[in-house]
């Protein structure tokens, strides 16, 4: 059993590259086929396939079965795992950029430093 830390991980690996991306913000609007998956794509069916193996091996879609047809759909719980994990640095990340644009502005009006 994968631990939490390989999980997130593998969504991280999942998201990085842009084609996954596309390929999961078309299926936040409902299920769709491979073929309609890669419709959209100058790639072969196998590549968008492969695509969509490392999305299922990252949780992040599944695969349904319905005869010949094989929809496949968002799964939802590994975004918010990974979307959890970003929102815990938030305030951090906030915070040096705030320090950031005080900083700058500092630079561009340094006669309004009232630090001294």
């Amino acid at each position: 059993m994968p631990t939490a830390q390989e999980l997130l991980d593998e969504t991280f690996t999942a998201l990085a590259n842009p084609t996954r991306r596309a390929i999961l913000a078309r299926l936040a609007h409902g299920e769709a086929s491979v073929n309609e998956l890669a419709e959209p794509f100058d790639m072969t069916l196998p590549a968008i396939s492969k695509h969509l193996g490392v999305l299922e091996r990252a949780g992040l879609i599944e695969r349904g079965r319905r005869a010949q047809f094989r929809p496949c759909r968002l799964r939802a719980e590994r975004l918010a795992a990974a979307s959890a994990w970003i929102d815990q640095y938030r305030p951090i990340w906030e915070g040096r950029l705030d320090q950031l644009d005080d900083y700058l502005t500092q630079l561009q009006h340094p006669e309004s430093d009232t630090t001294s």
